[in-house]
């Protein structure tokens, strides 16, 4: 194609790249860049573009395309820069660990309960936790499959009320 045609075909979807890179970034500043990269991108691979492919779905990809390769770069490079005098982002406390029961309690204490439990509870629960599914537990236990799982459910709500006063 030549460059003056291409050019001019780059041109009159610039308004439709726009509303779509406002739609994608939800920022007028980022969609003006992403426009601005989009449009480049374009330009420099004017020679890989085919003619008798769609223009507009061609220009579009590159769009998408770049948006989602920032986007994914700015996730992995996510850090925290603490720009503060006194580094009081830095100093801030993190997380405590008592959001959920299992950091307010020790596993041993939270063992103790299950422990507490009848044995028709406590069996098929502790197996369970141990790793093994429904099936192997009915058979290990020769009960039905419907029963082990009432069992389990019933266990793991127990759990819940007992846990439910330390959140």
């Amino acid at each position: 194609m030549a460059s003056e045609t291409f050019q001019n075909k780059l041109l009159s979807v610039q308004s439709n790249l726009l509303s779509f890179a406002y739609t994608l970034t939800s920022n007028r500043e980022d969609a003006y860049d992403l426009l601005q990269d989009t449009t480049l991108k374009a330009l420099d691979n004017e020679d890989k573009y085919v003619e008798n492919v769609n223009f507009k779905g061609w220009v579009f990809t590159i769009m998408r395309n770049l948006f989602i390769n920032k986007y994914r770069r700015n996730v992995r490079s996510a850090v925290i820069i603490d720009s503060s005098d006194d580094l009081y982002i830095l100093n801030v406390s993190q997380d405590s660990g008592f959001e959920t029961p299992e950091g307010a309690l020790s596993a041993k204490e939270i063992s103790d309960m299950i422990a507490g439990f009848s044995e028709e509870l406590r069996v098929p629960f502790s197996m369970y936790l141990a790793g093994y599914k429904y099936a192997e537990i009915a058979e290990r236990m020769v009960l039905p499959l419907g029963t082990v799982k009432s069992r389990i459910f019933m266990a793991r709500k127990r759990l819940q009320r007992t846990l439910g006063g330390y959140r």
